[in-house]
């Protein structure tokens, strides 16, 4: 069985405060976006997690793939299984490829094997996994708080426009951008912006990650600017970066890009080209 796991970008992110327990409490939007990878859970005689496409840092049996697999095998007493990783979203771009795949495949067991878990019960086992794993349960677009992980429907969808997401050739971690950043306990302004025309955004939309990424990696301010230059209603780093997109009301194709960076096109039909 085979299950599609898309990414996603932050509209807006505000740090607020750091918790006691090392996370951070922020507000954002989660939005679902139609770039994807390709999960495919296969009986075994073992269990192994077997990647493809774009590499993935760290040690294989480390994967969140592997550890949301895990946690199903204790409580469902599941059989061993290959797990396939099919890698299409980009890493360190704050884009929640490595969530949405421990979230997918929390779905894709369920489905495959039976388990007859409910929504809020995968939502339950994926909060143990990440603070971002609970979104790609719903996938739908939230106002979200707590860590990322409390939700609240909102009414947004961009599907009129045309999107555009640049991944620069810069890896960014979550610790590195949280040692940047600035926490601001005066929240509450996201909701109201978000309610506002795509076009009022740009000066009401904020992403805090923003100011301490920008000052180190130049370079990323850069795309965003050049989004803005050739037309975007509204720009923003997603999540703690490296990737930037832009809100388009028609097509475009970007010009004056460094070759070595990653573009994708999503038109208003939500086709993907890259």
């Amino acid at each position: 069985m085979v299950s599609f796991a898309n990414a996603k970008i932050n509209i807006g992110l505000q740090v607020l405060r750091r918790r006691e327990d090392g996370y951070h409490d922020l507000e954002t939007v989660f939005y679902p976006l139609r770039v994807y990878d390709v999960l495919e859970v296969v009986a075994a005689s073992e269990t192994r997690f077997i990647p493809s496409g774009l590499p993935i840092p760290g040690e294989g049996n480390d994967n969140l793939c592997l550890k949301a697999y895990e946690l199903l095998r204790q409580a469902h007493n599941l059989p061993p299984v290959h797990i396939y990783l099919h890698k299409s979203i980009p890493i360190g771009a704050g884009l929640g490829g490595g969530s949405a795949d421990a979230a997918f495949l929390l779905k894709l067991i369920n489905q495959q094997f039976a388990l007859g878990l409910s929504e809020p019960e995968l939502i339950a086992y994926a909060r143990r996994l990440g603070a971002d794993c609970a979104f790609f349960i719903r996938n739908r677009p939230v106002f979200a708080t707590g860590i990322g992980d409390v939700f609240q429907d909102v009414a947004l969808d961009l599907s009129s426009y045309h999107l555009v997401l640049v991944k620069p050739d810069i890896h960014v971690a979550t610790a590195e951008a949280y040692a940047t950043v600035m926490p601001n306990p005066v929240g509450g302004q996201l909701q109201a912006a978000i309610a506002r025309p795509v076009s009022a955004w740009r000066d009401a939309v904020v992403n805090d990650f923003e100011v301490g990424i920008f000052e180190k990696y130049p370079e990323i301010a850069r795309v965003k600017a050049l989004l803005y230059e050739q037309g975007a209603l509204f720009a923003a780093m997603s999540g703690s970066g490296s990737s930037v997109y832009g809100v388009f009301n028609e097509q475009v194709e970007l010009a004056g890009l460094d070759p070595g960076y990653k573009v994708f096109y999503i038109d208003n039909e939500q086709n993907l080209r890259w």
